[in-house]
């Protein structure tokens, strides 16, 4: 029988059947602009705004901290660029080299065409290297933009120690990809500044992100549009999605902890069967459980092609430049060679992986190194 085993819940998730039961029956129920002024549209913007406020007291901020995006590259890209085109007096920011492609691009767009000069830290021993942002810091600094938990390695940042440092030093707004870590850990957001996520790796749907931008925070919109979402993300509101995003962040963080514990189950057990296999496991001093980064004796496409013949669905890298033929940059800054870096695959685990898929995956992971290194 052909398996059928999910192993790239970084990549995204299954929707939560009570997510999809209830867009089932919004998009039965109410088609309206959330923007109108007769009662069709009222009722659907109060919906929308019980939402925010959901939100808002699950993250412990304001109601009007709370800004529904298309997903989180777009609230990554208007923190980032928002923030910087509305300040640009100010031209030094700081980032690293293990950020997600919607921000990493997004700073080297604003160096290359908008003149901003930008310092890329480096991780050591898997993490950001804490003495070079302190080198890098400096009182001109605009913006310090760092992930919570990285989307190809799991490292886990330490995030107070990083923000404690920069308000304490310097002026810097500071921005967090919180994107990896919702559902799976506690997130603090004082003192940061903007905070980006997204429903789908929560199980929850595609196309809706959240930015949470506090209020002293001056952002310039990217989008020239209407008042919607306080005049930040301008364009007809995809309500019914909002609405959903309360409903998906409340099962999640009901479910955290049990998962979480499943999920450590699950990461101990296969990092005890790799270890009998010829492979190098890429963690660091600080991992979460549910992403395992690990480097074979074959290249990355062949091996997810040779476990996708036997129904097993892994990557190679952040699945927004899984085609990208060059290695990882996130790979190489932890250390890998470029050979190993495009041999490398990333097994996340979600609430639904069992010991049993592992073990199904382990034993065909040999059998496929065995044959190609017989070939």
């Amino acid at each position: 029988m052909q398996n059928n085993i999910y192993f790239d819940h970084a990549s995204t998730t299954q929707v939560h059947d009570e997510v999809l039961k209830t867009y089932k029956k919004l998009l039965d129920e109410h088609f309206a602009n959330s923007e109108a002024l007769y009662s069709l549209g009222s009722q659907l913007a109060n919906l929308q705004e019980q939402s925010r406020q959901f939100i808002a007291k699950a993250f412990n901020v304001k109601k009007e901290e709370v800004i529904f995006t298309s997903g989180a590259s777009e609230a990554n890209n208007i923190a980032i660029k928002g923030l910087c085109f509305a300040h640009q007096n100010r031209k030094h920011l700081i980032t690293t080299y293990i950020e997600h492609s919607s921000v990493f691009n997004a700073f080297k767009q604003l160096e290359m065409m908008f003149g901003f000069q930008v310092d890329y830290l480096h991780l050591k021993d898997g993490v950001l290297d804490f003495e070079e942002l302190k080198r890098c810091l400096r009182k001109d600094t605009l913006l310090v933009s760092v992930m919570y938990v990285n989307n190809e390695l799991g490292t886990l940042q330490d995030i107070k120690q990083i923000k404690d440092y920069i308000k304490k030093h310097s002026n810097a707004y500071i921005h967090v990809d919180c994107v990896q870590a919702l559902g799976k850990l506690p997130i603090d957001l004082r003192d940061i500044d903007l905070a980006t996520f997204s429903a789908h790796k929560i199980n929850g749907l595609k196309g809706s992100g959240l930015l949470v931008k506090k209020q002293h925070v001056k952002l310039l919109p990217l989008i020239s549009g209407g008042q919607q979402e306080y005049g930040i993300h301008g364009g007809t509101s995809n309500s019914l999605v909002n609405i959903l995003f309360a409903k998906t962040l409340r099962i999640a963080l009901q479910q955290q902890a049990f998962n979480q514990i499943h999920i450590q189950h699950l990461s101990n057990y296969l990092l005890q069967q790799l270890k009998k296999l010829p492979v190098k496991i890429n963690r660091s001093v600080s991992s979460v459980d549910f992403i395992v980064s690990i480097t074979t004796m074959i290249k990355s496409e062949i091996m997810i092609n040779a476990l996708n013949q036997k129904g097993i669905y892994v990557s190679g890298r952040s699945t927004c430049s899984s085609k990208d033929v060059r290695p990882s940059r996130v790979l190489l800054d932890f250390g890998l060679t470029e050979e190993e870096a495009l041999k490398t695959i990333r097994i996340s685990f979600g609430k639904s992986n069992t010991i049993e898929e592992i073990d199904i995956f382990v034993t065909c992971l040999r059998e496929i190194m065995d044959k190609y290194a017989t070939d």
